[in-house]
């Protein structure tokens, strides 16, 4: 149970740190900018605690589901008036950002009209929006780096770790009373023996041997480390009807995706599994691979949700590789740190980097999460930015007038669709991570 609650107050502290520092990636740009920054929030709802340095107070709210930096003038006035709120129009989404708009404008106080959000330069905006999903990527990156470097990758390594005592794999080493021995056990392999080469084909890691003794045929020349001296062990394979690999370890599959069977050697020996710290120029292959798996969930997040929801309420089951709320992963952080995953992480050393390695993923979903181009995300002030330099760029090429502010006061009825679709996104999670939980066990 200490575990468990720790591994719950790691992620929950990460979550945090990595919501606190996504708002400073928002904060430091604009304050160097000289925008008026009122307000610098982790969470929503009620205020717990809050101090007051210089012009802009920092504090924490009771709802840790995100934060927000609050600038000045973050809506440009309607050019035609001035910004008035336009009180006669019957339209409640008018009315909506017309009050929007003016309870923006009611924050600039006397001699700060040049400290308002939407007078910065477009590149200026753009590095204000981004600066906090790009904190969050920062935060992967720097992670996912010291996870590859110090800790390392986990792989199965051609050390055998131990030898089956019989070749029918459907008996237990425990009951196999007259049954053949093992094809490893019979060539004399024992446990601690480095699998050099198969049949002549040199192998550095399980994922090879397996793929050399599969296309090897019912009989295999192995070549042996044992007490650093080699030696050569013939073995006769029984061959079984299996998956086929490919020769990176991953299966082989057939044009709708099943995997392929057919004969293969079987050896009846397995890996020693270990964790390889990795070269600092694998960080970017990895960081890559989160990036596009994540961009992948958020695209098919509609679907997801779906799923989530017939699982919620139905007799499904929870997709391992599907959303989860706060709920969920604090759930899987307290499952991993008291109890591994899959009997993988065995000491509480290992349990600890799993649990790091989830709050780097957090923090990619968080910085690709936020890049929609949709109010209020940061994407959404992004895009607005992008097309306001798009159609200024155009207006110094045809030699017109160089439009004003993009209006994006506009999209707030999108914004708070959105909103509204978030929180019940929100809802439908914890609801599932309560009464449907994944599980990695």
């Amino acid at each position: 149970m200490i575990l468990y609650l720790l591994g719950v107050l790691v992620i929950a502290v990460g979550i945090a740190v990595s919501i606190a520092l996504h708002e400073v990636g928002h904060l430091v740009p604009a304050k160097r900018f000289g925008v008026k920054v009122p307000q610098y929030m982790v969470g929503f709802g009620p205020t717990l605690w809050s101090t007051r340095r210089g012009e802009t107070e920092y504090g924490l709210k009771a709802v840790p589901l995100g934060g927000y930096v609050r600038m000045i003038g973050m809506f440009p006035p309607r050019a035609q008036d001035g910004g008035r709120l336009r009180r006669a129009t019957s339209n409640p989404f008018h009315q909506m950002v017309e009050q929007a708009r003016q309870d923006s404008l009611d924050e600039v106080g006397p001699g700060e009209e040049h400290r308002v959000f939407y007078r910065l330069p477009v590149w200026q905006r753009l590095v204000v929006m981004a600066g906090g999903p790009v904190m969050n990527l920062l935060i992967c990156t720097a992670l996912i780096t010291l996870i590859l470097t110090v800790h390392g990758v986990g792989n199965n390594t051609s050390t055998v770790s131990a030898v089956a005592e019989c070749a029918n794999t459907d008996v237990s080493d425990a009951d196999c009373a007259g049954q053949p021995p093992s094809p490893a056990l019979e060539a004399g392999l024992q446990v601690g023996d480095t699998i050099v080469s198969v049949d002549g084909t040199a192998v550095t890691d399980w994922s090879g041997t397996t793929y050399a003794i599969q296309n090897a045929g019912e009989q295999a020349v192995f070549v042996i480390e044992r007490d650093g001296e080699r030696r050569s062990l013939t073995a006769d394979l029984v061959m079984r009807e299996r998956p086929l690999m490919n020769a990176d370890g991953t299966l082989q599959l057939d044009g709708a995706g099943d995997p392929v069977w057919g004969q293969a050697g079987f050896l009846g020996a397995s890996p020693t599994f270990v964790y390889e710290p990795q070269p600092v120029s694998a960080v970017p292959g990895v960081v890559g691979e989160m990036f596009t798996g994540t961009a992948r969930i958020i695209l098919t997040l509609p679907q997801r949700m779906v799923d989530v929801a017939q699982a919620a309420f139905g007799t499904e089951e929870r997709d391992v590789d599907g959303p989860m709320s706060v709920v969920g992963v604090g759930r899987v952080a307290g499952e991993v740190a008291s109890e591994g995953v899959l009997g993988v992480a065995d000491t509480v050393a290992e349990r600890f980097w799993i649990v790091l390695s989830l709050i780097a993923s957090l923090n990619m979903a968080l910085f690709v999460f936020n890049l929609i181009p949709l109010l209020p995300l940061d994407g959404g002030h992004i895009a607005g930015a992008l097309w306001e330099g798009l159609k200024k760029a155009w207006a110094r090429v045809r030699g017109l007038p160089v439009p004003g502010p993009v209006d994006t006061a506009k999209a707030l009825p999108v914004a708070y669709a959105v909103a509204v679709g978030l929180l019940g996104m929100t809802a439908l999670l914890i609801y599932a991570d309560i009464v449907k939980p994944i599980s990695l066990g």
